[in-house]
This record gives structure tokens, sequence and C-alpha cells, in this order.
């Protein structure tokens, strides 16, 4: 055993004696209801200097504790802030027991007297304390914060409460969800579940998680995205839909996948993409205003602008733009695969365009920017426009040189969604096809009729992200997916 864990063997063990002492007292350490409490921000907002006769009583973890004998100064943190406690032995001769065995890291009650210290410090001048519960571990030194970025991730429960910072960038994402169900609602818009759960995997491209009900004996797929049964709210004549909730990918981890991510998706009747367009750079510029300071904001390295209007550029420009060549010269844009190292032999022409786009234009696309007009082939779900049917009319929304939102004009043909479907299947490898099947109830929704709409899909973590100057995904998911400790 290192030094160092036998100090904190040490330090855990008075812990544990204070705790044994406490109970001595006939004091529950655990502590029981509490009535009537007051937020440290309530408690700095009412206090009136010129009054003499205020109190207050707030709940929270000690943070800072300093004893100069028969006078004690706690900082105590909730929710809301700090604020700071006064204990004088004579005020609180009868609970002095009690409070020498206190420790960083307890969660008390303190009821008294608002004031002023001689440094102009607003401070609850004790009258009495209350036992909530005894931290029987060591916090971080000092509390100047949790270091270790894994630990921080893995134990985010002490995360939260040793670095302020983290408590108020998920507060700012809470705000910032709250926000969009308004604005969407004041728009008309009905927010809406569908199930998390699917006997067919669909709606996007990629691998889900596989799980088996046991009363049914069937297998089940974690959706990987709720598209296709909000298009079927759009045929029962749900004209204006939204659902913020999860969605599962079973692919890698990186600082900006997550396998379990929240996706914002919304559609619309009678719309297309330029309504989505509008409707997102709205949304998006109603976050900057309301939850960010100036619509320049740091990212990283990157200075982004959230002024408006943000750019609109069509796919085959910007590739043109970036990597010097037009995505209907494929003999080009193969060369060009080639020298940045792409393996694109075996590759279909379409993929390969893309695989040059991902190479060339993202990390170029620093301030909002709309991706209009994607090759046909690349998008199964998407209207393909009346002037070019090579084209779709989709768009993806870049900001920070990363993609924050996808949308189509959406597909609402049957026998053309069928004939997609059906080209997808085909072009997917062998292990997807082990899940990829025909949704045949959605094409039989779309006989029905389903009106034309526009539909958007917002990633929520990584407009977090960009909005509180997170580089790391795990920083704005309060428990990210973490490789087990060994």
């Amino acid at each position: 055993m290192t030094e160092q864990n036998q100090d904190i063997d040490k330090l855990q063990q008075q812990r544990q004696d204070k705790l044994a002492k406490i109970k001595q007292l006939s004091i529950d350490p655990y502590g029981s209801r509490l009535d009537d409490i007051e937020s440290a921000s309530a408690v700095r907002a009412k206090f009136d200097s010129t009054r003499q006769d205020q109190t207050a009583l707030c709940a929270g973890r000690i943070v800072l504790f300093r004893d100069i004998g028969k006078l004690i100064f706690i900082t105590l943190r909730d929710s809301s802030g700090t604020i700071q406690l006064g204990l004088s032995r004579k005020l609180l001769e009868s609970q002095w027991d009690l409070i020498k065995l206190l420790d960083l890291g307890d969660v008390i009650g303190a009821e008294g007297t608002l004031g002023l210290t001689k440094t102009g410090e607003l401070t609850i001048w004790t009258t009495k304390v209350i036992m909530l519960s005894k931290c029987v571990l060591q916090p971080p030194e000092k509390f100047h914060g949790l270091a270790d970025i894994e630990l921080r991730y893995r134990q985010r429960y002490v995360d939260l409460w040793a670095n302020p910072e983290v408590m108020d960038r998920f507060k700012k994402r809470i705000a910032m969800v709250a926000t969009i169900r308004n604005f969407l609602q004041a728009k008309g818009f009905f927010e809406v579940e569908t199930p998390m759960m699917q006997s067919l995997a669909g709606g996007a491209a990629a691998k889900p998680f596989i799980t088996h009900h046991n009363a049914l004996d069937i297998d089940l797929y974690l959706r990987i995205a709720p598209e296709l049964f909000l298009k079927r709210l759009l045929v029962g004549g749900m004209e204006k839909v939204f659902e913020v909730n999860r969605n599962f990918r079973n692919e890698g981890l990186s600082p900006r996948h997550n396998p379990e991510f929240t996706m914002m998706e919304i559609y619309q009747a009678y719309a297309d993409y330029n309504i989505m367009m509008d409707l997102s750079e709205e949304m998006i510029c109603l976050l900057v205003e309301k939850h960010c300071e100036g619509t320049t904001l740091q990212y990283g390295e990157m200075r982004i602008d959230y002024s408006r209007p943000w750019r609109r550029a069509s796919y085959r420009d910007l590739v043109k733009e970036y990597a010097g060549c037009d995505i209907q010269d494929i003999a080009a844009i193969r060369s060009k695969a080639k020298s940045l190292g792409i393996e694109e032999a075996k590759l279909d022409d379409d993929i390969v365009v893309n695989e040059v786009f991902e190479a060339t234009v993202e990390k170029n696309l620093i301030n909002p920017t709309f991706v209009i007009d994607y090759p046909a082939r690349l998008c199964p779900l998407t209207k393909r426009s009346k002037t070019n049917p090579d084209y779709a009319e989709r768009f993806e929304l870049y900001i920070g040189a990363m993609e924050v939102a996808n949308a189509y004009t959406e597909l609402n043909d049957p026998q053309v969604q069928y004939d997609n479907f059906v080209s997808q299947i085909k072009g997917s490898n062998e292990d997807e096809n082990t899940f990829r099947n025909l949704d045949e109830d959605f094409i039989n929704a779309l006989k029905y009729g389903m009106p034309p709409a526009g539909g958007l899909g917002v990633g929520i973590d990584r407009l977090v992200m960009l909005l509180t100057g997170a580089t790391s995904i795990k920083d704005v998911i309060l428990f990210p997916l973490l490789k087990p400790e060994k």
C-alpha cells in the first residue's frame, strides 16, 4: 500500500470514528425531512442590509470549514450556489460537540439570522445546526475540484458538487432543452413519445443494440431513430410533432459520439427543408440569445459567429471549393480520394464522394453553415429536387466543424420509398442484413397518404457542447458510457 493510500485510509477511519461519536450523541447522522428550506441564491436575493431581523434556513454540503476556536466559518453549497455560515460557540453551546464532528462533504441544515461580516460577506449567524448526512469518504483535496477526468465521469455525483462549473453546465443544458420545448410548443407543435424498443431497426443507417423480449420470445432493437413512428403520426393527422429523447447506436466512442445520445426530431406537415432551415436557425439563435453571452462564442480554438443570416451552400459547390473537383467527375473524385489516403477501390461512387466531402469540407465549416442538396443516392428517405433529380432536398447543419442537425423534405411516395428501402437493404453489408428488414407497416402507412412534410433532427448533446464550450460529449452527458473498471 502506498503512503498516499495509507493517508486516505487514515482520514476515512477518522470519519468513521466521528460517525460513531455522532450516534453516541443520540443524533441520527443521516437526518430526516426538513421543510421550508431556502436556496442560497434565494437568501442572497432577499437580503436587506437595512433590516436586523431577517432569518434563513438553508441546507447543503460543507465545502469549506474554517475553525478558529470559538468561531467556525462554513461555506455551504447547494444547487444554486454557496452561502457562508457563522457558528459561534456562545450561540451553539448545546450543539458544539456535534459541530466539532462535522467534516468537509457533510450535508447539514443551518438556521439563523442574516448579517454581514466585517469584510462584507453575507452570513447566516447560525442558531441551529441540523445533521442531514455524514460524508464518510474523503472528498477531493481542498475542494479545488476533481482533477482526474476519468474519475470525474465515473463519480459524477462528486463532480457536480466539487466543480461548480460542471453543475452550471448541466443546469444550462436543462434550461436550453426547456427553451426548445417552449419555442416549439408556441409554434403549435405537439410533444410526443414513440417506442424505444422496436421490432425493426429503422429511420437511420446505423447498427442497433439488440435485446430479447422473453414473453413474446422475439428480438427487439433499441431505436436508432424515432423517424418512422413520427411520420406515422403525420399520416394520423398530427401535423406538427416533435420528440426529445434517447437514440441508441452500437458504434464507437469518441469526443463527439456516445452510444446513447439525445436527439430531437421535428416533423411539420405541408413544409419542406427550407422551412426546417428557417426553424433551426431561429431556434438555435434563440438559445444563444437566452443562454450565452454575445453572438460570438469560443469553442476550443475556434471562434464561432452565430449572427444571422447563416450561410447556405450546396454540397456540390463546397466539394468544388475545398476538394478542388466536381462530384460529377468520378475519376477526379477517386483520384482525390487516393491522395487523401482513402481506400476507394471497393467503394460505391457516392460513398467515395461523401468520404472526400468529410475529409476536405467538414473541417472548414466553423460558422453555422447549411450544407444543402445532397446527392440523392445518399438520401433514401428524402424527396428529390424537382429541378435536378440527381440531388435530394436535404441539408446538414455544421457548426464548429461538426454536424449538429440533419433535415429533409420528406419522401411520401410509398412506391419510391419501397424501392429505396429495397436498395438500401441490398447495399448493406452481411452483418447489417441480420437486422435490416423492410418496414412494411411504414409503407402501408404511406399508402394511406402522408402529407408533404419537412423533417429535422438535432443532436442535443452536440448543440449543448457548442453553446457551453465543452469539447467532449462526456462533459454534457451526466452519466456517459465508460469502459468498466477492472
